[in-house]
C-alpha cells in the first residue's frame, strides 16, 4: 500500500545548510521510489490557521519510506534540515481504491 512522509514545516532558516539539505535529498529518496508530490509552494487556507509549508513524499509502502529515513545516506543530511528548521514529520498509508469514507467504521 502506498505510504507518504508528510511534513509541516513551521519555520525554515533559508541558508547554506538547508540549501545543501535540498541539493542533497532527490538522491537520497531515489533508492527508495520516494517522489515529491508537493513542496512547499503556496497553500489556501479555508479553515483554521496554517503557518508554513506543506511536504508530502510518496513511497510504494511504509518499509519503503522507513528504508529512506533510516538509510545512512539520508542520515547523513537530517541535521542540516532539524538543526535549521521547526517541522512536524509523519508517516501516513494511503488507502486501497475504491474508498469510502465509512470503510473507518469497519
Amino acid at each position: 500500500m502506498t505510504a507518504y512522509a508528510v511534513a509541516h514545516m513551521r519555520q525554515a532558516t533559508m541558508g547554506p545548510r538547508i540549501v545543501e539539505y535540498l541539493h542533497k535529498i532527490d538522491a537520497t529518496l531515489e533508492p527508495f521510489g520516494g517522489r515529491f508530490l508537493v513542496h512547499g509552494g503556496d497553500v489556501e487556507v479555508i479553515e483554521n490557521n496554517w503557518h508554513g509549508h506543506l511536504i508530502i513524499i510518496e513511497f510504494p509502502d511504509r518499509q519503503h519510506v522507513h528504508g529512506w529515513y533510516n538509510s545512512p545516506a539520508y542520515q547523513a543530511i537530517l541535521a542540516l534540515r532539524t538543526d535549521n528548521s521547526e517541522a512536524d514529520v509523519v508517516f501516513a498509508d494511503g488507502v486501497e481504491h475504491p474508498h469510502k469514507a465509512t470503510d473507518l467504521l469497519k
